[in-house]
C-alpha cells in the first residue's frame, strides 16, 4: 500500500488563510477534523486536503507555499469610508469579483475594438470643479434619456431597468449580481461596498452589489456613473444615507442625486402642506425614483430636517425588507444569469464564441457556466439565437 504523502505547510499560512475568508478552525472542522492540529504546526495535510482547503477558503494553492503570507491590496482605487476610515482589509469575495470583472473588461475591450473601435468621450470628459448641474445633464444627453424619459416608465422599477438598458446602449457594461460570479454560497456584503467602477474609455465598466435593495441601487447606479465622467476607477459603499468624508464621494453623490433628481424640479413640485409619506410617494411616482431617492433630495433641498431624513429613511428601509420578503423567489435563471454578467458583454461573449472567435472554455469561465444547455438556454434568452 502506498504511503500518504503530507505536505509541509507554516501554520501562519494556513491562519492567515482562515482570517482572510472571516473563519476560524471551528468553521471548518467537520471537513477538516485535523485542521486545528495543522494550525499548531502539530499535523501536516496531505497535497489533496490542502486543495480542498484552499478551496474552502477562497485562496489560491500557491499562496500556501509561500513563505510568509502576500499582502493584499484592491487592484482599483478604494473610496470606502467606515466610522471615518477607509477600510483597508479587502474580503476574498470583493478581490475575486473585481478580478473577475478585469477579465471580462479586457475581453470585451479587445472585441469593441475589432468590431467597432470608438473611444466613449463621456469617460473623464469633466473634473470635480465642474458644476453638478452641467455634469448631470451631460450625463443625461449621453444616455439619451431625459428626465421626462423617465418620467414615462410605469414604476420607478422599470425607469431603473431603463436606465441600465440606456447605459449598455452608450458602451458601459452593467453588472449586477449579489454573489461572486455564479455561485450562490458566496453572498456580497453591502455593508463592506456598494459597487465599484473601472473606468476605461473603451469599455467602462460598473458592477452594482445586488445584495443591496432595488431602491438603493439607483442611486449607487447613478454614483457610479458620475465616477465614469470623472474617468476614475474605484469601490464605493457610498449610499443614499451617507454623507462621505472625501471630497470626489460628495462630488459624485451630488452629481447622481441631481440626474436622478434634479433640485429646481423638485421644488416646483413639492407640496409643503401635504404629509411628508404621501408626498414622497407622490414624487417618486412623478420622477420614477425610490421614495428613499427623493428623501435625500428634500433633505438636500433643506425641506427636511437631518433628523426627520434618518426617521423616515429607517422606516422607508424597513418597508422595502418586507415587500422583499412578499414578493421573494426563485426568479429566472437565465434572466438573473444576464443580469449578473450585463446584457451587453453576454451578448456579445455569447456572439463571438458562436462565430468562433472565443474559445467555448473561454466563454463558460467568463460567464460562469458549466454546461452547453445553460449557454444555449442564455443564447436564446438573449435573442443571439433562435
Amino acid at each position: 500500500m502506498a504511503k500518504i504523502e503530507h505536505i509541509s505547510v507554516k501554520p501562519t499560512l494556513l491562519q492567515w488563510a482562515l482570517n482572510r475568508a472571516g473563519l476560524e478552525p471551528d468553521d471548518l472542522k467537520s471537513h477538516f477534523p485535523k485542521l486545528l492540529e495543522w494550525v499548531s504546526g502539530n499535523a501536516n495535510p496531505t497535497l489533496k486536503q490542502l486543495e480542498k482547503f484552499s478551496h474552502a477558503v477562497h485562496v489560491p494553492i500557491g499562496y500556501l507555499f509561500m513563505s510568509k503570507p502576500p499582502h493584499e491590496s484592491l487592484p482599483i482605487p478604494d473610496f470606502r469610508t467606515m466610522e471615518g476610515r477607509g477600510v483597508s482589509q479587502p474580503s476574498p469575495n470583493l478581490l475575486d469579483t473585481i478580478y473577475m470583472c478585469q477579465q471580462r473588461q479586457n475581453w470585451f475591450r479587445e472585441y469593441a475594438k475589432v468590431n467597432y473601435s470608438r473611444p466613449l468621450g463621456f469617460v473623464g470628459s469633466v473634473t470635480p470643479n465642474d458644476n453638478v448641474s452641467n455634469v448631470a445633464n451631460s450625463m443625461r444627453k449621453a444616455l439619451s434619456l431625459t428626465l421626462s424619459d423617465r418620467q414615462k416608465s410605469p414604476t420607478w422599477e422599470d425607469a431603473l431597468r431603463n436606465l441600465i438598458a440606456s447605459m449598455e446602449n452608450s458602451g458601459v457594461l452593467v453588472m449586477v449580481s449579489s454573489v461572486v460570479g455564479s455561485n450562490n454560497k458566496r453572498k456580497l456584503d453591502v455593508e463592506e461596498f456598494r459597487g465599484f467602477v473601472i473606468s476605461d474609455n473603451i469599455s467602462p465598466l460598473i458592477f452594482i452589489n445586488g445584495s443591496d435593495s432595488k431602491a438603493a441601487q439607483m442611486f449607487t447606479l447613478a454614483h457610479e456613473l458620475a465616477h465614469l465622467w470623472l474617468g476614475e476607477s474605484g469601490v464605493s459603499n457610498a449610499g443614499i444615507k451617507q454623507f462621505p468624508e472625501k471630497k470626489v464621494e460628495q462630488w459624485c453623490n451630488a452629481v447622481a442625486a441631481e440626474f436622478l433628481v434634479p433640485l429646481n424640479e423638485l421644488k416646483k413640485e413639492y407640496l409643503q402642506a401635504s404629509h411628508l409619506t404621501d408626498e414622497m410617494q407622490r414624487l417618486a411616482k412623478l420622477f420614477k425614483v425610490s421614495t428613499l431617492v427623493i428623501l435625500r433630495r428634500l433633505y438636500d433641498a433643506a425641506l427636511i430636517s437631518q433628523k426627520i431624513f434618518y426617521e423616515f429613511y429607517k422606516q422607508e428601509i424597513n418597508r422595502f425588507k418586507k415587500q422583499n420578503l412578499q414578493s421573494s423567489g426563485g426568479g429566472d435563471y437565465y434572466r438573473t444569469a444576464g443580469a449578473r454578467a450585463g446584457k451587453l458583454f453576454t451578448r456579445a461573449l455569447i456572439g463571438s464564441t458562436l462565430e468562433g472567435k472565443t474559445l467555448f472554455r473561454d466563454a463558460f469561465q467568463l460567464l460562469g457556466v458549466k454546461k452547453n444547455s445553460t449557454f444555449y438556454g442564455l443564447a436564446r434568452e438573449f435573442q443571439v439565437i433562435k
